[in-house]
Parts: C-alpha cells; structure tokens; sequence
C-alpha cells in the first residue's frame, strides 16, 4: 500500500527537533545527510549552512517522518503559521497518552486529550519546534 510520510522544514533546529522526536517515539535515524557532505564545485554551501540537515528520517511504525533545515539563501519559514497537522494514530490510550505528554513539553496544548465528537481519544497541540500534531487511539479499530 502506498505510504504518507510528513515532510517539514525547520530553521536551523531540524537536528535537535528530531532527537525530541526520536526521545518521545524511539528508534533510531534512518538517514542524516548535511548540506556541507554535499558541498562541491558544482553545488557550494555556505558556512552558514554547511552544519545544517539536508535530510532526516526517523522512522515511526510503518512510516516516516522525514526533515530538512531550510538553507540560508531561500530565507527563513515560518514555523508558527505551519497549518498542516502531524496525525499520530496510537495503539492504546496509555500509548496516546504517553505521546501526548511526550510531545507537549514545551508546546501548547490546543485540545486535551479526551472523547471527540466523533467517538474517539484525541488531543491537539503545537511542539515547542511550532510544529502542530493530533494524537488519537480509536478503540473501535
């Protein structure tokens, strides 16, 4: 089956939000490529951004989570108008909840965990990275 993995695009802190992810979700990195191992004749890279990562991927279940720090000369994204959402379907509720409080350390929580309107455990938030996520067990699936 065809796999959707999250791509986001960070200012410099890609690195050091993935460790938090990789603290709350376990595993190990997949990949870790930074702009400088591609540095070249044919594709210069600042010292600005020689240190930066080019590619990040953590694998999460049957997915990955996938990242990259926005090089210096496109400028800077803006992490807080990021309106797109991480969804993270949990096995249990202490699984959703250990997500939860993992992830929201830092962050703003938008929505507690707790029954939805449509019958399921789920919460909303933003990461202390501005990232947005939705965390939510189904004990009907």
């Amino acid at each position: 089956m065809t796999a959707i993995n999250p791509y986001i695009n960070f200012n410099g802190n890609a690195e050091e939000a993935f460790n938090f992810y990789k603290s709350v979700f376990g595993g190990e990195f997949e990949t870790i490529v930074r702009f400088g191992d591609l540095d070249s004749s044919e594709f210069p890279v600042s010292e600005e951004d020689v240190n930066k990562i080019m590619r990040i991927t953590l694998p999460i279940g049957n997915n990955i989570l996938i990242a990259n720090d926005v090089p210096g000369v496109l400028g800077p994204v803006n992490e807080n108008e990021n309106r797109s959402k991480i969804s993270v379907q949990a096995e249990s509720r202490v699984e959703a909840d250990g997500i939860f409080t993992g992830l929201t350390v830092g962050g703003a929580i938008e929505m507690p965990m707790n029954t939805s309107p449509w019958g399921t455990y789920f919460g909303m938030f933003r990461d202390r990275y501005g990232i947005e996520w939705t965390v939510e067990f189904n004990a009907n699936k």
